[in-house]
């Protein structure tokens, strides 16, 4: 998931500007189906999270997820005999990105579904364009607002109002929850202008960046989680094979596919995938896990996605 990572890791763009570098396997899937798959794989990590959240605490969840995805990576590293990233600052950087794009949003989002549908929670992942265009304004200065941009910041954040009812008085809302999966889709942006700020141009390949994060990250959680969680007493099969799914799929090869699509179709492109995602998050709670779905949903979710649209156009001012 990244995070709009994760739409999230969509907006990497810094770090994926050599990921045309990568050697590329000689046949591959048409870049339509690997959209697709990619789609599919963000969109169900939603649902993901909440049957792992059934066995498991949140932070479990979230180190389970890590683990599994930096096994991916470093497996993917092994096979490109990629090397790790040199020098001191730069990992003291990578430590920054991983909590903000990793460590955080992602126990963030598993606290959050504890309380709250996972159809909310893809759908609220999907403001990150929103706070990502509202924070470049003020954190980049070459990020100039057009009336077009702003017209679709402020879109979007009716788009959200409407998901959560606010002319119902945001009745049978859970505030907590709602916050922490809006908070954790804001760190994805604050993450990402870190990155653009620091890390760019440091002659790593993309991959071996991404991975050596999601190591630190793992480390993390590898930490806290303990102090926090403690041990699991007993193993939760189906919410363990979510987490492994939710890792090594929803993160490890979704990274590995999206590295694929950027290379081929460009960035641009690449990250429409993040309007796909909860689209799918709503349909796959909703048929999977029998959540509720009223109409200000659906109508919410489609202007907060036309907001976060308009939020990525470039034109005059």
């Amino acid at each position: 998931m990244t995070t709009a990572a994760d739409t999230t890791a969509a907006a990497s763009a810094d770090l994926t500007a050599d990921v045309t570098a990568l050697p590329r396997t000689r046949r591959t899937p048409d870049w339509r189906l690997r959209f697709g798959a990619l789609s599919l794989i963000w969109g169900f990590s939603f649902l993901l999270i909440k049957v792992g959240t059934q066995g498991y605490a949140p932070f479990q969840v979230t180190l389970g997820r890590l683990v599994f995805e930096t096994a991916v990576l470093a497996a993917a590293m092994a096979v490109r005999r990629e090397r790790l990233p040199r020098g001191a600052r730069t990992w003291a950087h990578l430590t920054v990105a991983a909590f903000l794009l990793n460590a955080l949003p992602f126990s963030l989002f598993a606290y959050s579904e504890l309380t709250i549908p996972s159809t909310l929670a893809g759908i609220c992942n999907a403001t990150s364009p929103l706070w990502g265009m509202a924070l470049s304004l003020v954190a980049l200065s070459e990020d100039r607002p057009t009336r077009v941009r702003v017209a679709g910041l402020g879109l979007g954040f009716l788009g959200v109002l409407t998901v959560l009812g606010a002319w119902q008085g945001f009745q049978g809302l859970d505030a907590r929850g709602t916050a922490m999966a809006l908070l954790a889709s804001l760190s994805y942006p604050i993450g990402w202008i870190y990155v653009r700020r620091t890390l760019a141009g440091t002659g790593a390949s993309a991959l071996s960046m991404t991975g050596a994060q999601l190591g630190v990250a793992a480390l993390q959680l590898a930490v806290v989680t303990p102090l926090v969680a403690g041990v699991p007493d007993h193993l939760a099969p189906l919410p363990l094979l979510a987490i492994a799914a939710l890792g090594a799929l929803g993160t490890g090869l979704a990274l590995l596919i999206q590295y694929g699509l950027v290379a081929e179709v460009g960035p641009t492109t690449a990250q429409m995938v993040t309007y796909f995602i909860p689209v799918i998050a709503t349909g796959a709670g909703v048929a999977f896990l029998g959540e509720p779905l009223s109409w200000s949903t659906p109508v919410g979710a489609v202007i907060v996605l036309a907001g976060a649209a308009l939020t990525q156009a470039r034109g005059k001012h």
